[in-house]
């Protein structure tokens, strides 16, 4: 009776770890999936096989920490997040800044998302804002939403007055003179974020 508990165990022990190396990043409710006790992961911690991560969020020990890994845990704990603004332009190595909390956006009315760690800035987003000018990058296993280099710059401006005007700035010169985005881009998203009085003496002086 005690060998076959064992086994039963250690099979939950490989599924776990098998969806870990599929994932990257697991939450609790990821085992109802495939039909493994979460006690497994309390079990898994104490051997050493895991390592919690924040509450409810697991990885295997050995996990290589990059400066985007802070993405990565949030999408996994929240698949809807939208990365942006400064957290945006620092996976887009368009910034020297090194943002301490998470930027993401949310829908209008939507409700925050209750994350102890890593802390967030919450922005919101409406219409097609939210939608257009998202790009789908995985992250350490994990599908990470990020506004695109032209949408990133374009919101930069039109949240100016939370990031500053210089780092909007910033981010338009380095994109534009490494050739990350076309200036019909930019005017589209720039329209959509309605931000084309604010940015068109910058984009004019770019191109005369």
């Amino acid at each position: 009776m005690e060998h076959h508990k064992n086994m039963k165990t250690e099979t939950h022990f490989q599924q776990v770890l098998k969806l870990v190396g599929s994932h990257g990043l697991i939450r609790s409710h990821d085992l109802d999936a495939v039909n493994v006790p979460r006690v497994t992961l309390t079990r898994m911690v104490r051997r050493g096989l895991l390592v919690r991560v924040d509450r409810g969020l697991y990885s295997i020990p050995d996990r290589s920490v990059s400066e985007h890994t802070s993405l990565a845990e949030v999408s996994r704990k929240n698949p809807q997040a939208l990365v942006c603004l400064l957290s945006a332009l620092q996976f887009h190595g368009l910034t020297t800044q090194a943002p301490f909390e998470v930027w993401i956006a949310i829908p209008n009315k939507a409700h925050a998302p209750a994350i102890e760690y890593p802390p967030l800035r919450v922005v919101r987003f409406s219409g097609k804002s939210l939608i257009e000018g998202v790009e789908d990058h995985l992250v350490e296993g994990v599908t990470v939403h990020i506004t695109c280099v032209a949408k990133t710059v374009a919101d930069c401006f039109k949240f100016r007055n939370k990031i500053g005007l210089d780092v909007a700035l910033e981010a338009l010169n380095e994109s534009w003179q490494n050739r990350r985005v076309q200036i019909d881009e930019l005017w589209r998203y720039a329209s959509i974020c309605r931000v084309t009085n604010v940015i068109r003496p910058y984009l004019e002086s770019l191109t005369s």
